[in-house]
């Protein structure tokens, strides 16, 4: 048996997909509230990171693979460089707000922020996946005894 016991284990089945839900509402209401892209990246981390303190990492890394998470780590930072350079493209200026100039809306709405929105998921993203992988990282590190040699296998950090 890996990981903790059956109890925990289903609470933090439930809890992991709360603070995942709440993560993705502090991303998505990020221009309007406190919030936005590094915070809910942050939390919506903490959904998979305690899945891994539950579940062992083995059961963690059956639902989000390193390989994946390494290209969504990619995928986040370059998203927000396009839209960056898209900005500079239709806007003149880097990072313009290229989204509102094509449509203004509504003050206090949700679709109404123009590009800000779409930054805070990339950001989202990118810090949710990095920090996955640092966890990951850190997790696979093991404190060695008096006199024990280190020895890093190929097979723990890929």
């Amino acid at each position: 048996m890996t990981g903790m016991t059956v109890i925990v284990k289903t609470v933090t089945r439930w809890t992991a997909a709360l603070i995942f839900l709440y993560g993705a509402y502090v991303v998505a209401y990020g221009h309007l509230s406190p919030g936005g892209g590094f915070a809910g990246g942050v939390i919506l981390a903490c959904s998979y990171i305690i899945m891994v303190l539950a579940h062992g990492r083995e059961a963690a890394l059956g639902k989000l693979p390193k390989a994946v998470a390494s290209r969504l780590d990619s995928v986040g930072a370059l998203a927000f460089l396009a839209l960056a350079l898209v900005g500079m493209v239709v806007g003149g200026l880097f990072f313009a707000n290229w989204l509102q100039n094509l449509s203004p809306g509504t003050a206090f709405h949700v679709f109404n922020a123009g590009i800000i929105p779409l930054a805070n998921v990339a950001i989202a993203i990118k810090v949710c996946m990095s920090l996955f992988l640092v966890f990951l990282i850190l997790a696979s590190v093991r404190m060695l005894g008096k006199g024990e040699q280190a020895e890093l296998r190929c097979d723990e950090v890929d």
